[in-house]
């Protein structure tokens, strides 16, 4: 719950979604100059937005709707990122066992997401009283 959680930083998934944005950034280094615009941006922009939308997502939860379109962008850059992954592993350039363990990671993040977004509730904010007009 959020009772306790003041910023997206502290949130556990986003910690998970960090690192992980930070291994793919590491292990693309690797990748052949040739992939520079391609699979190497693409695995580290989809990476990153994990990250960006749940910062975005935390920031809007005065509004459900908002917060669990934000979420749901994040699972979205999720999935894309475990693609990519799968991209890599068939060209060549990350290892099997590598790949499996970073796909795994990004499941578990994907999971703490849909667990969000289905209990939504427990996370937006409550609405604030209107202010009586003098």
């Amino acid at each position: 719950m959020n009772e306790r959680i003041t910023s997206h930083r502290e949130l556990l998934v986003y910690k998970k979604a960090f690192r992980l944005a930070m291994s793919v950034f590491e292990l693309s280094k690797c990748f052949p100059r040739e992939e520079t615009y391609s699979l190497t941006d693409q695995i580290r922009r989809a990476s990153r937005a994990v990250c960006s939308m749940i910062a975005e997502a935390w920031r809007r939860r005065r509004y459900e709707a908002a917060f669990i379109n934000k979420l749901n962008e994040a699972e979205g850059e999720a999935a894309e990122a475990q693609t990519w992954i799968e991209f890599s592993v068939q060209c060549g350039y990350v290892a099997k066992e590598t790949a499996r363990q970073l796909y795994q990671e990004y499941e578990e993040v994907l999971k703490m997401l849909v667990d969000m977004i289905n209990h939504s509730e427990d996370w937006i904010l409550p609405a604030s009283n209107k202010r009586a007009k003098n």
